[in-house]
């Protein structure tokens, strides 16, 4: 398993022998980066996954709400729409879980 160094400025967590010389997303230099303790780079890699599968549950969703408004639009009859609006109510709901959930990692150290 390769280091992690995270970025003191903006959180951003790179991976290998030694931390980059400057920051991808903030562009600090290299001295602003610490090492990740083994214990906090294990949760790192141990959620990766899971994280992974949120955010695609959340763009799934998005799929769904797009395809529902657009169902709404052409409002074929007052059943269909009905079923779409639920369904935008309902993916809605999913959508703040999943963001929930990866919110809960991140305050725990599994980004």
């Amino acid at each position: 398993m390769k280091k992690l160094f995270k970025c003191s400025v903006c959180n951003f967590v790179c991976e290998g022998e030694t931390a980059p010389a400057v920051c991808p997303k903030c562009g600090q230099p290299h001295e602003k980066f610490n090492e990740l303790p083994t214990e906090s780079a294990d949760k790192v890699y141990a959620s990766e996954r899971t994280n992974d599968i949120h955010m695609e549950i959340i763009s799934l969703i998005d799929k769904v709400i797009a395809l529902s408004h657009e169902g709404i639009n052409l409002n074929l009859d007052p059943a269909c729409v009905g079923t779409f609006t639920k369904a935008i109510n309902e993916g809605y709901i999913v959508k703040q879980r999943s963001k929930a959930e990866i919110e809960n990692h991140i305050t725990k150290g599994k980004w």
